[in-house]
């Protein structure tokens, strides 16, 4: 048995969910977690630009949310965000 298969398993044993139906859920959890970090900042910024943040605390939030990645991401600088945000 493969991991995947062990963890599809899992979840219809856990939500009920049908085999096929756990499986989409893995890939799209596996899609999100695969975003590069430079397209995640971008998009994290735009949104939270969107809600009226400012980029102050606009670069706080996305410091420790990048701590909390699944994957950690490296630690950015303000320098190092703004960059990728602006070029």
């Amino acid at each position: 048995m493969t991991a995947e298969q062990a963890l599809i398993d899992h979840l219809v044993a856990t939500t009920g969910l049908p085999p096929a139906e756990a499986a989409r859920v893995i890939e799209d959890v596996v899609a999100y977690f695969d975003e590069p970090v430079e397209a995640y900042v971008r998009r994290r910024h735009a949104q939270l630009k969107t809600y009226g943040a400012k980029n102050d605390a606009i670069f706080a939030r996305l410091t420790e949310e990048l701590r909390g990645r699944v994957v950690a991401a490296p630690q950015l600088t303000e320098r190092q965000l703004r960059r990728l945000i602006y070029g």
